[in-house]
């Protein structure tokens, strides 16, 4: 079993950066950002493959979040810039056994294995 733990969220201003990560107890395949906004659904955030020579991301994020690996931590990141008040959410970083990296596998958290407990982004206006 691999344990998962989030750290780096807080509270912000618009327009700030902030950079999560994910420590993770062990190896891991392909990894995931996800988020929960207040009332509203998860929504898949980013994908890495365990390489962490590609990635994607949601349309809402694209140009301005940037998912990495460092595979000697065990550790993903993702760099968050250009932040805006409706990135605000609970930030959760999931992974898969597996490295198998293809759309639309990634994007559903029920694909995932292990999840971490969450970090609270709060951006202000």
């Amino acid at each position: 079993q691999v344990q998962l733990v989030e750290s780096g969220g807080g509270l912000v201003q618009a327009g700030d950066s902030l950079r999560l990560s994910c420590a993770a107890s062990g190896r891991t395949g392909v990894m995931g950002w996800f988020r929960q906004a207040p009332g509203k659904e998860h929504e898949f955030v980013a994908a890495i493959t365990s390489g962490g020579a590609n990635t994607d991301y949601a349309d809402s994020v694209k140009g301005r979040f940037t998912i990495s690996r460092d595979n000697a931590k065990n550790t993903a990141y993702l760099e968050m810039n250009s932040l805006k008040p409706e990135d605000t959410a609970v930030y959760y970083c999931g992974a898969q056994r597996s490295a198998t990296f293809y759309h639309p596998n990634y994007i559903h958290r029920a694909n995932y294995d292990y999840w971490g407990q969450g970090t609270q982004v709060t951006v202000s206006r």
